[in-house]
């Protein structure tokens, strides 16, 4: 079993393997299923997420507060039109992020990946590149368990959670997660794969958890569709050669040390940040039905 990035790294060099292939083996050693279980139990996961993107983009999905709904539907209309500033790809991988966390935010069906709200990033990044890499079924699940095996690092070293370590830990997680993936779907090598993780983390330290009335929904929706499109520019950096001069494992310490430094009023208190903002105390009263009242 590995316990950081480095492990991971060796364990690829010593079996000569991808990292998804280490971690399906992990799988399997862990709990006991045969490989073909394990991949049974992925395929759920893809299909969940093909799911929640696919509702996300075709239907008028509004969450129950109303703060949020019909951007992930919007942008790719948008996209159909041509005229994108953008490129296409990393617009549609924005796109689904986006109609990801609608879902999440109306109550839908989604794969936490690595949490609810940062549920977008990782099946945004995957299928925004679909129509250009055409991924396989093995492929696409190679992806989600080349994201599981960082995701997994992260959470057994510092934390994926925005209540422990702010936005940082979630969605910066998420796409430092999608990241890796993409660069092993790209036909990149493991350390590329560590490198574009550690260049999207490095990018979304010091991020905070502000939920407007304490909903995961504004600001994590847009957050979601920024870190597929880091995520992606990450990716495409390690592909072309470029290392992040800090190793993965000392970034992922470094928002662990940060997360733990971070005020309570950033890590989804919604007591500070963008949930206090005047227009932000105005939605919260909106949506309870009365005058927020919070401690400055």
């Amino acid at each position: 079993m590995f316990r950081n990035v480095s492990e991971l790294l060796a364990l690829t060099e010593e079996k000569q393997c991808s990292i998804s292939e280490v971690m399906i083996h992990q799988e399997m050693d862990v709990t006991g299923k045969s490989r073909e279980e394990i991949l049974n139990k992925m395929r759920i996961n893809l299909a969940t997420m093909e799911a929640a993107v696919k509702r996300g983009i075709e239907e008028d999905v509004v969450s129950v507060s109303g703060l949020t709904g019909g951007d992930g539907k919007k942008l790719a209309a948008y996209i159909r039109k041509g005229n994108m500033i953008g490129g296409e790809t990393t617009l549609l991988a924005v796109a689904n992020a986006m109609a990801t966390n609608e879902v999440n935010a109306a109550m839908g069906t989604i794969c936490a990946t690595p949490t609810a709200g940062s549920a977008g990033v990782v099946p945004g990044v995957l299928f925004g590149v679909e129509a250009k890499l055409n991924p396989s079924e093995e492929e696409k699940l190679a992806f989600l368990f080349t994201s599981g095996a960082l995701g997994f690092v992260v959470a057994n070293n510092a934390s994926i959670s925005g209540a422990a370590g702010g936005c940082q830990a979630e969605v910066g997680s998420a796409t430092g997660m999608a990241a890796a993936a993409l660069v092993e779907l790209a036909g990149g090598t493991p350390k590329q794969s560590a490198h574009a993780m550690a260049i999207a983390l490095k990018n979304m330290l010091g991020l905070v958890c502000d939920p407007v009335a304490g909903l995961v929904e504004v600001p994590c929706v847009k957050r979601n569709a920024a870190g597929a499109s880091l995520a992606i520019t990450a990716a495409d950096m390690a592909l072309a050669g470029i290392e992040s001069r800090i190793p993965c494992d000392e970034v992922i310490e470094a928002m662990y040390r940060i997360g733990q430094t971070m005020p309570e009023s950033l890590r989804e208190t919604g007591e500070g940040g963008l949930a206090a903002t005047p227009t932000g105390r105005r939605l919260e009263a909106a949506v309870f039905g009365k005058t927020a009242e919070r401690t400055k």
